[in-house]
């Protein structure tokens, strides 16, 4: 599968952050969808297949840890990333029990956001 093939969500309500990361995904040549809400993302994913989402734990009505369990109700293929700027943040035993590990864990703000493109590419190997 190439890059623009793939299909990834990013959810995070820092608008600022949130166009950096679909700017920098669309120029790596991924096919991008964007939410500000995990709400507004859910809808997306009722009506679009996607490969990965990235999603911010702190969004403005339902958090992320909720956002990501219902996402894989609705989509249990999806692979997920978190982006968190809470340095102390643990997952959860419901997002465990979906397969999600600590290495899916990436602290904003990182400085070099191939990293991130590296894990996403890493959930199709």
């Amino acid at each position: 599968m190439t890059d623009s093939q793939r299909k990834i969500l990013i959810i995070d309500d820092e608008i600022c952050l949130l166009k950096s990361l679909v700017a920098f995904f669309e120029d790596e040549g991924f096919t991008v969808r964007w939410a500000v809400s995990g709400e507004d993302g859910l809808e997306i994913l009722k009506f679009e297949q996607m490969d990965a989402v990235i999603v911010d734990m702190r969004l403005p009505g339902i958090d992320g840890n909720e956002t990501v369990v219902k996402a894989h109700a609705l989509q249990p293929s999806l692979q997920f990333l978190i982006h968190t700027g809470s340095t102390d943040y643990q997952l959860p035993p419901p997002l465990r029990e979906l397969g999600i590990s600590p290495e899916a864990i990436f602290l904003k703000p990182l400085t070099d956001l191939s990293i991130l493109s590296q894990a996403v590419r890493g959930a199709y190997c």
